[in-house]
Order: structure tokens, then C-alpha cells, then sequence
């Protein structure tokens, strides 16, 4: 009997930036921010005081992590006026809803201590990236990019495992029937972007009512477990398809801009800038130019 081993079907749409690691002078500060991704920290030397809205300041010596969820507002600053601090910053987000959803739940915006696992990890993690980006002449070689993302993949798996292994259940901030009604909604609008033969221009509204669900449920359920809310992972998915679409598919731009639902040209010109970056055309001749180079995965999403 001849043997057949099929290979899972992967699109991790791993994405980081903002990552650094840096010195600052005693009394320095960050303005209040957020973002639709998490942010990870870990102090190095000297003290941070990490301030995030209805909550206690807190506060990270040396080796000290903290996640940051997507959404929270929050402000950053040396609590020395005098001394300097150094740390370590880097924003990220992934594919995977189900860990996302853990670790938003678990992990995020508390003090972990130096010395945890979680902590050391985070470190060793930050620390890779560090030596990975020394050399300003290849930073953004592709052998170096693929180091950076190794590093990431690995401590996303650390992260899998902790939160499995170590993660008492019924502590997470939602229930198994959330759990399940958030992955039914994100499933269903997978499905709408990705099919062809549905209306592009769905709204979240007909996704509840398939679900016999109302949309005030709907999209307080989601939040909670997945961090962001359902039109930001409608967003997500469109642009997602989009990229696809204008790296790998002969359509032209109003093609593209009519599958995935946008009202005209303009209107999706505009909000793939915002996505991206870049325009929709200057995308495209991005991706013409390092297909001849390398085929890489370039899905994610910034706001």
C-alpha cells in the first residue's frame, strides 16, 4: 500500500516592526498610545514605569517583560529623573486567532517578572533580534529577515505551549461558549472574503444574522476574545486577500478593489495606503520586483 502524507496548509501572517532596543536619558517619556497589535517590553537596565488606563502604574526593573493587549492605551517612562534606562521594544501580531486570543487573555498587560519563564524567553528572544540587526549593511537582507522571523516563530510556539500547559482554564476572561461563538464569527467572515461567489461587500450585520446572533453580542464577544473588533478583522482579511491579489493574479487594480468589496477605486486606494503604506499600484510593482528575487509571505496589518 502506497503511503500519502498531506502538509497542513500554512499562512502564518507573522508581522513585527517598531523593534528596537534603546538607551534613554533620566526623566524621558513616550507619548499616551495604542495599537491593533501587541507590543512586548522588557527592561535591561534601569526602571520603567509602564502606565496603561484604570490600572495601577507599573512598574519593570531589569529583566522584567511586560505584553501590552492590542488597544490599550497606555504611556511609557523612565522613573528616573536622573538615571539612564535601557530596554527593549518590539510590536507583533500572527495569524493564529486561537493563541492570540490566550494570550491577550493571559499574558497581557501585567508585570512578568524577571526570573519567569515567560520573562527569560521574551529576553532571549529580543536579544537574537538584537545581533540579527547590528549590521546595518544587511539588515534588511533576506537571509536576516528569515533569522528574525525564526526567532519570533520560536518563542510564538514557547508561547503555545505555556499557555497551554500552564494556563488554568477557567481563569480566562471568557467562557468556552464565547470562545466558540468569536471563532463561529471569525470562520464565517473567512469564509465571505475568500469566497468568490459571495457578496464582497458584506457586512458584519449578515454575518450575526447567519449566526442567529444579534450584532451587539456579536461584536462584544469577539473583542473579548480575540483583542480587536470584527470590522478591524474584516479589514484584516480584505487586505490580506487584496495583497494576494495584486502579487499574484492579473487583475488589474478596479478589479481587485471590486473583490473585496470596496465602493470604487478611490475609496480602496486610499484605505490599501493606509494598510499598507504604499499605493495599490506601487505595491504591485513592489511585489513584480521581488518575485524576481524571492516569494515571501508579506501579509499583515498596522493602524
Amino acid at each position: 500500500m502506497q503511503e500519502f502524507i498531506s502538509f497542513p496548509t500554512i499562512e502564518s501572517g507573522l508581522y513585527m516592526f517598531g523593534g528596537h532596543r534603546h538607551t534613554v536619558n533620566g526623566g524621558w517619556s513616550f507619548f499616551e498610545q495604542s495599537h491593533q497589535v501587541l507590543e512586548l517590553m522588557v527592561v535591561m537596565a534601569g526602571h520603567q514605569l509602564t502606565e496603561i488606563r484604570e490600572q495601577s502604574s507599573i512598574d519593570l526593573g531589569p529583566g522584567d517583560a511586560i505584553i501590552i493587549a492590542p488597544g490599550t492605551l497606555h504611556t511609557n517612562r523612565n522613573a528616573s529623573k536622573h538615571q539612564s534606562m535601557t530596554y527593549m521594544c518590539l510590536h507583533f501580531d500572527f495569524e493564529d486567532a486561537q493563541l492570540r486570543s490566550r494570550v491577550i487573555g493571559t499574558m497581557t498587560n501585567h508585570l512578568i517578572p524577571a526570573g519567569s519563564q515567560l520573562a527569560d524567553l521574551s529576553q532571549k528572544m529580543l536579544d537574537g533580534i538584537v545581533e540579527q540587526s547590528r549590521d546595518r549593511a544587511h539588515r534588511n537582507d533576506f537571509s536576516t529577515h528569515v533569522e528574525i522571523e525564526i526567532l519570533l516563530l520560536k518563542y510564538l510556539k514557547a508561547l503555545d505551549q505555556l499557555t497551554l500547559t500552564t494556563v488554568d482554564k477557567h481563569k480566562l476572561p471568557f467562557t468556552d461558549k464565547e470562545a466558540k461563538v468569536a471563532r463561529d464569527i471569525s470562520l464565517a467572515i473567512e469564509d465571505r472574503v475568500n469566497n468568490d461567489d459571495e457578496d464582497p461587500s458584506f457586512t458584519f450585520g449578515a454575518i450575526c444574522d447567519a449566526l442567529h446572533i444579534s450584532s451587539g453580542y456579536g461584536h462584544r464577544v469577539f473583542k473579548k476574545v480575540y483583542g480587536v473588533t470584527p470590522l478591524h478583522f474584516i479589514d484584516r482579511e480584505k487586505y490580506k486577500k487584496a495583497q494576494r491579489l495584486l502579487e499574484y493574479s492579473g487583475n488589474s487594480i478596479e478589479e481587485v478593489a471590486y473583490m473585496v468589496g470596496a465602493a470604487n477605486i478611490s475609496i480602496f486606494s486610499k484605505q490599501f495606503k493606509k494598510w499598507s503604506g504604499v499605493s495599490p499600484s506601487e505595491y504591485q510593482k513592489q511585489a513584480k520586483h521581488e518575485r524576481r528575487v524571492y516569494s515571501k509571505n508579506r501579509t499583515g496589518y498596522f493602524e
